[in-house]
C-alpha cells in the first residue's frame, strides 16, 4: 500500500519506520529541512508513566481563572476572540470531572506504558543510542500538604500496577545527589522506578535514517496545503512541490493537523499550546541532576540531555504565536538556580517555544475519520 505520512515529528517518523517494516511504500512530507525541527526538537525529554494525569480535572477551572490575572503562573490563559479556543475550552471544562479525569488518566497510562515499550524494542533493533536513561524520576514538592495530595493522587497509578515511591527529603538526596544543596527547600518527593528520560531529537534523526533503509522517501521543505477528497476518501495531498497521491494518509502535523484535515472536511478537537524550554551547558559542572524529574510547585521539568541541562515549563494558549522573550525563561532559571546551584552554565542558555497539541480530554486522537484517511495521528 501507497502511504504519505504528512509530518516529521518523532510520531511521523516512528509511524513511517513502523509502516515500512510491514511492507508498505511511504513517503514523508514535512516543511522543514529535517526530522524533529518544531515539537519535537527541544522537549522535556522526559518518558513518563508515573506523571500521565489528564490535565483536565476537578481543579483545572480555578487554576485557569487565576492564570487570568496573574503573570507568575505556569500556565497562561488569556481571554480573545478566538472561537478556536473558546469551542476548545468548552471541551476542557466537560471533561474535568473526577469520573472522566479517572478515564482520561488511565488511557494516557495505558498509552505511555505501550509508547515505553515500543521505543524500547525500536532501540534494539536499530542500535540508536538516544541517551536513554532508566533511573527513573523524581517529582518534588515544596510542602508537605502539595505532597500529600501529590500521594494520593498517585493511588489511581498504583492500583494499576505502577510502583510510586514516597520519598522524604533525604531519599531525594540519596536517589539525586545533587539535590543536596536544595534539601531544605523540599518536603519530599514521588519516585517513579520506571520513568526515563532521552534526547527525543536524536532519536527521530536516526530514525529518520533507519526508515530510510526500509525505503522510507522523505520530502523536506514541503508544505501540506490540503487533502483533496473523491467519494468520501482522501486521494492526494496537495503540497507545495505538488501533488502526491496515495492509498492512506497519516496526519501527524501536531498543532497544525486541523487546519490540513478541515480542507478535508474533518474537525479535529486540537489547540497549540506554547511550551518553553532552554539548554544548557554542564561541562565544568559537577551539580547537574542525572535523574530526570519536576518541581511541582513551579511545573519545571529537568532532565540530563548528554552534556546538557534541559529545563522545560509553561503552557502559554498563545494560539500559533512561537515567540519568546529571554523574560519568559526567567521562572525556569531561578528554580534551576535553586535545585542545582552547579548544574550548568546558567549564563548561556538556548532558548526554544514551541506549540504542544492539546486535545480537551488529554489523551491523542488515534482512529479512522469519517473521510477515510485510513488512520489519523495528531499526537
Amino acid at each position: 500500500m501507497r502511504i504519505v505520512v504528512l509530518g516529521a515529528g518523532v510520531v511521523g517518523v516512528a509511524t513511517a519506520y513502523l509502516l515500512a517494516r510491514e511492507g508498505h511504500e511511504v513517503t514523508v512530507v514535512d516543511r522543514q529541512p529535517g526530522p524533529a525541527r518544531e515539537t519535537s526538537f527541544s522537549n522535556a525529554g522526559i518518558i513518563a508513566p508515573g506523571h500521565v494525569y489528564a490535565w483536565a480535572s476537578p481543579r483545572a477551572p480555578s487554576i485557569l481563572l487565576k492564570s487570568l490575572w496573574r503573570e507568575d503562573t505556569a500556565l497562561r490563559f488569556r481571554l480573545k476572540p478566538d472561537p478556536a479556543l473558546w469551542l476548545w475550552s468548552l471541551k476542557f471544562l466537560a471533561n474535568c470531572t473526577a469520573e472522566r479525569n479517572r478515564r482520561n488518566t488511565l488511557v494516557k497510562l495505558r498509552l505511555a506504558l505501550f509508547s515505553r515499550e515500543e521505543l524500547h524494542q525500536i532501540a534494539a533493533e536499530t542500535g540508536i543510542d538516544c541517551g536513554l536513561s532508566g533511573k527513573g524520576a523524581l517529582y518534588l514538592f515544596r510542602d508537605r500538604e502539595h505532597l500529600a495530595t501529590g500521594f494520593a493522587n498517585s493511588a489511581l497509578l498504583r492500583e494499576h500496577g505502577l510502583e510510586i515511591e514516597n520519598a522524604d527529603p533525604d531519599r531525594c538526596v540519596e536517589l539525586e545527589p545533587a539535590l543536596r544543596a536544595a534539601r531544605s527547600k523540599l518536603a519530599g518527593g514521588l519516585y517513579s522506578p520506571v520513568d526515563e528520560s532521552g534526547d527525543c531529537f536524536r532519536f527521530t534523526e536516526l530514525l529518520a535514517s533507519a526508515a530510510t533503509q526500509h525505503g522510507v522517501a522523505f520530502s523536506w521543505e514541503t508544505h501540506v496545503e490540503s487533502l483533496s477528497v473523491e467519494r468520501g476518501r482522501a486521494t492526494a495531498a496537495l503540497t507545495s512541490h505538488g501533488r502526491l497521491k496515495a492509498d492512506a494518509f497519516v496526519l501527524a502535523l501536531g498543532s497544525y493537523s486541523p487546519s490540513v484535515a478541515r480542507t478535508a472536511g474533518v474537525r479535529i478537537p486540537v489547540y497549540p499550546v506554547k511550551g518553553y524550554s532552554l539548554t544548557v551547558p554542564i561541562d565544568g559542572h559537577a551539580g547537574a541532576p542525572h535523574m530526570p524529574g519536576v518541581d511541582e510547585a513551579y511545573l519545571v521539568a529537568f532532565a540530563r540531555i548528554g552534556g546538557k541541562l534541559r529545563l522545560t515549563a509553561t503552557a502559554d494558549f498563545a494560539g500559533y504565536d512561537t515567540r519568546h522573550a529571554p523574560a519568559d525563561f526567567a521562572p525556569m532559571l531561578k528554580v534551576a538556580r535553586e535545585l542545582f546551584p552547579d548544574g550548568g552554565d546558567y549564563d548561556h542558555p538556548s532558548y526554544w517555544s514551541c506549540l504542544r497539541p492539546m486535545t480537551p480530554d488529554g489523551p491523542p486522537i488515534i482512529g479512522p475519520t469519517r473521510v477515510s484517511l485510513r488512520s489519523r495521528w495528531t499526537g
